[in-house]
């Protein structure tokens, strides 16, 4: 039987395995059916282009937070990042998701009001809770339809610049500026569409992005992918470590404790490989490392076979990501023996200068 959890990300980042039978059957495959997708896609996109599809327009700014492959390139920490610069000048922005993995999404969930946080991660799914535990003071809502999600935004909570999380390709909605995130050692894996590749529409979809932000936990000025992409403004954004929380709401400890120390880690996110290299940076030894797909809902047997193994690595600590504290609130005790890891967007050359460029193009 295939295992496409481990053959997919392979084949995605260009490095399926010579001679290996199932890569050899696959590849093929992927590529017959990236056809509809790719032909759906070239579609779509001209239809918009062309005026034949409306955008429809909201009476206040609205920015794009998104990306043109599946898999993490740090969306939800940018989101968090730019809620708080607005918010710091001046702006009463919301967030508007489509809550992959929720369950009462329609027509729309308030996940934070402003005030409480309303939804669990079961209801609007674990990103945006991450991102409204994150927000005090800033709304969250969740729903498929983000004209409505939004005019509700501005209707009901007095929001006055809306920011669309993972929203690049939904463009029914008009707006004001389009931010992208990509990976910035290898932004376009293999470099083909759904299935056979990570890629949601073609590069060339890139000319309609006003801020590209290069991803990863390379501080480097000179990222290896930014002289191969369009032209677009350029940022540098990395993942930095600030805190380890003991059952995600208990006492904190710096990152820096992990140093010298066995780590027994786990993580259901989109892309694991961040997550281990920033443990890794932070000193620590990693014993174990268990992989779960993106948005995985932990179950039982889950959380025994990460016990059993945390028991016989002799790991010192056993951590996972803030993200995948959401979605582990059903197993408190759990909680309570595990240190979750946050992450904080920061970009170069600066914060300010990031902030500076959005404000003008949302004036």
């Amino acid at each position: 039987m295939l295992n496409f959890r481990t053959i997919l990300p392979r084949i995605w980042a260009g490095k399926p395995r010579t001679g290996a039978l199932a890569d050899i059957l696959l590849i093929p495959f992927l590529a017959l059916a990236a056809l509809p997708f790719h032909a759906a896609v070239f579609l779509r996109n001209l239809l918009y282009d062309r005026g034949l599809l409306r955008q429809i327009g909201l009476p206040c700014p609205v920015i794009s937070i998104g990306n043109i492959t599946v898999g993490g390139t740090g969306k939800t920490p940018l989101t968090i990042m730019l809620a708080k610069l607005l918010t710091e000048r001046g702006y009463k922005p919301a967030v508007l998701s489509r809550g992959y993995g929720g369950k009462t999404c329609y027509p729309l969930c308030v996940v934070s009001d402003r005030t409480r946080v309303l939804a669990t991660a079961a209801e609007a799914g674990d990103e945006p809770l991450l991102i409204a535990r994150s927000l005090k003071g800033i709304p969250v809502i969740v729903g498929a339809d983000r004209i409505r999600t939004g005019q509700y935004a501005i209707r009901e909570l007095g929001a006055d610049v809306l920011i669309l999380d993972d929203a690049f390709q939904h463009r029914r909605l008009s707006r004001n500026l389009d931010i992208v995130l990509l990976q910035n050692r290898r932004p376009f894996g293999n470099g083909y569409l759904l299935p056979r590749g990570p890629l949601r529409e073609p590069v060339t979809a890139l000319k309609r992005a006003d801020i590209l932000v290069l991803t990863g936990t390379d501080t480097s000025p000179d990222p290896p992918a930014a002289q191969t992409l369009p032209s677009a403004t350029q940022f540098l954004g990395y993942y930095r470590p600030t805190a380890l929380l003991r059952g995600g709401n208990g006492p904190s400890e710096p990152p820096e404790s992990l140093k010298g120390k066995k780590i027994c880690a786990f993580a259901g996110i989109a892309n694991p490989a961040s997550f281990r290299d920033t443990l890794e940076s932070l000193g620590g030894e990693i014993v174990f490392f268990r992989t779960f797909p993106d948005h995985h809902p932990y179950a039982d047997a889950d959380i025994e076979n990460i016990r059993k193994a945390y028991a016989a690595s002799a790991a010192a600590i056993l951590t996972t990501t803030e993200k995948d504290g959401m979605k582990l609130v059903n197993y408190p005790s759990f909680l309570q023996e595990l240190f979750l890891l946050r992450v904080e967007m920061d970009i170069l050359p600066s914060r300010n200068d990031f902030a500076e460029f959005i404000l003008k193009k949302l004036k």
